[in-house]
């Protein structure tokens, strides 16, 4: 075991740099565990923006945001959740992360940050730095948590399991005791190696999964590690058929896809088809482009499929006719302009992609698990605030939120609390001769994974194929599990165990659940 400390925090986008910093700001010792270097998180690729607290005669409240966000949710929503978030959000994006933390949002002539609009919200409410919020609140994040003294901050390391008892107890006699636990084993990819990594609470911030998807806006690294643990662990998991589809991605074939910001959307951009007509009329008459992302994906799919085309096309015209396009929108026109496209002349080439997971673990209003010990926070989390179907730029207003509740939550428990004597618990086994993983192995299983998730449990979902998706995966994953006790671990291989772990919970869920709502939308 590597020692111990009081909050362990497992992730470092929005959620866990917030818990950290809030911990730590209340005196308790953390660890910070990044699987990548720190700022390499889902938040750093977030365009659009994060919900703020507008000037008073924009004329918004926390009772418009808390409706629009009950909306959004089709009938799903935790209402105290979203009462919360709609209560204490606002102001902790101004206090925290504009007035502390010093993040660059573009600002009005009064020096404040200026809110722009978005799909689905009833007010201009959204703070956003330029096209690249979620870069510019992790890299001030990424900053606040290597300067504090009370942050230790470990890269490049994986989740392999969370430390429990009694599962990793070794008395036998344990077993009747309640799980609890106690911290998290994480590989070290450079030493080939498991450390055990002991705390009082552990706090999850793991982040999504939309690389189980052969078509997502999230990077390599979303593969469900935290959910996928927190099963392992016996945590209570719920809504995991709610995976939201992005309506707007860049199609270029054969490269992954770039998420053009819902805030094109919502200064005025057009969907139209191959011959220019604007579709949305005949989905979405009343709301048009401004619809929730569930029903502009599908009205996408459907324009798709009734013309066999491949995607539909983003017209900025409208906007480039109000707004500098180059001055507001940099990274769209950069990424656009690296595929040879020039948004300024031309319609962009676009596709729905898996976007955000709106299940996970269940926590309360305070980040609580079902398991003493763990808490979570972020997209990991399921907190009930986005229902069936997320509002845009609530989600990094969520980790920021519950991360700061559940650090708090965490460290009014830790006088309470004793971390257990390494020497009851066992030590991590290594295969006496282990199989190598093969790279080509890897991938295989990869895409067989990523494709049968878009195919049969993608945008538009049928009994028949779900079913057809479940037995597919049933078998990869019983010769993934034998394989994964008989193997040299690796980051790739814990990866892919993961992977098809979360795999199961969303077709399992999705079986389960024969109603269409929100995102999840059964033809059947």
């Amino acid at each position: 075991m590597n020692g111990s400390t009081d909050l362990l925090v497992l992730g470092a986008g929005i959620a866990g740099c917030s818990a950290a910093l809030r911990a730590a700001d209340l005196g308790a010792k953390v660890v910070l565990v990044a699987k990548d270097g720190l700022g390499a998180s889902n938040t750093a690729w977030a365009q659009g923006g994060i919900v703020g607290l507008p000037p008073e005669e924009e004329g918004d409240s926390p009772e418009l945001l808390a409706a629009d966000i009950e909306v959004a949710g089709a009938g799903l929503c935790r209402h105290e959740a979203v009462q919360l978030l709609a209560e204490e959000g606002p102001r902790l994006s101004r206090s925290f992360l504009w007035e502390r933390l010093g993040v660059p949002f573009d600002l009005g002539t009064d020096g404040s940050p200026d809110p722009t609009a978005e799909a689905a919200h009833s007010a201009r409410r959204i703070y956003h730095a330029k096209d690249a919020t979620g870069l510019a609140i992790q890299t001030a994040l990424s900053a606040a948590v290597r300067n504090h003294p009370g942050i230790q901050v470990r890269e490049d390391l994986c989740l392999v399991d969370l430390i429990t008892s009694p599962h990793h107890c070794l008395s036998p006699v344990r077993v009747y005791e309640p799980i609890q636990v106690h911290g998290a084993y994480l590989f070290d990819p450079a030493t080939g190696l498991v450390e055990g990594q002991l705390a009082k609470r552990t706090l999850l911030a793991t982040g999504g999964l939309g690389y189980l998807y052969l078509h997502t806006t999230n990077p390599p690294g979303a593969t469900g590690d935290g959910l996928a643990a927190a099963y392992r662990a016996s945590a209570r998991i719920v809504n995991c058929e709610y995976l939201q589809f992005h309506p707007t991605t860049l199609y270029v074939p054969g490269k992954p896809r770039t998420l053009l910001t819902e805030a094109l959307r919502g200064e005025g951009a057009h969907l139209v088809n191959r011959k220019g007509e604007r579709f949305m009329a005949r989905y979405a008459p009343e709301q048009m482009e401004l619809a929730p992302r569930d029903v502009v994906s599908r009205a996408i799919f459907q324009e798709m499929a009734a013309s066999g085309e491949p995607c539909v096309f983003l017209d900025l015209a409208p906007v480039a006719a109000r707004l500098d396009l180059e001055s507001h929108f940099p990274t769209v026109l950069a990424a656009c302009r690296a595929e040879g496209l020039d948004p300024l002349r031309q319609p962009i080439p676009v596709v729905p992609a898996a976007h955000y997971f709106c299940g996970g673990v269940l926590v309360d209003l305070e980040g609580r698990t079902s398991l003493p010990g763990l808490f979570a926070a972020g997209e990991v989390a399921c907190t009930g605030l986005h229902g069936a179907n997320r509002l845009a730029s609530t989600s990094l207003l969520e980790g920021l939120v519950w991360g700061f509740r559940g650090a708090e939550a965490a460290v009014r428990e830790l006088a309470d609390v004793a971390v257990p004597d390494s020497a009851d618990l066992a030590p991590w086994r290594v295969p006496e001769d282990p199989e190598e993983t093969d790279p080509l192995l890897i991938d295989q299983d990869w895409g067989l994974i990523r494709s049968t998730l878009w195919n049969y449990a993608g945008i538009v979902r049928t009994g028949a194929r779900l079913q057809r998706a479940r037995a597919d995966l049933e078998y990869l994953n019983h010769r993934l599990e034998r394989f994964y006790h008989e193997a040299s671990l690796s980051r790739e291989l814990l990866e892919l165990r993961s992977g098809i772990i979360c795999a199961r919970l969303i077709l399992n869920a999705a079986l389960q659940n024969p109603e269409s709502r929100g995102c999840h939308y059964r033809v059947d």
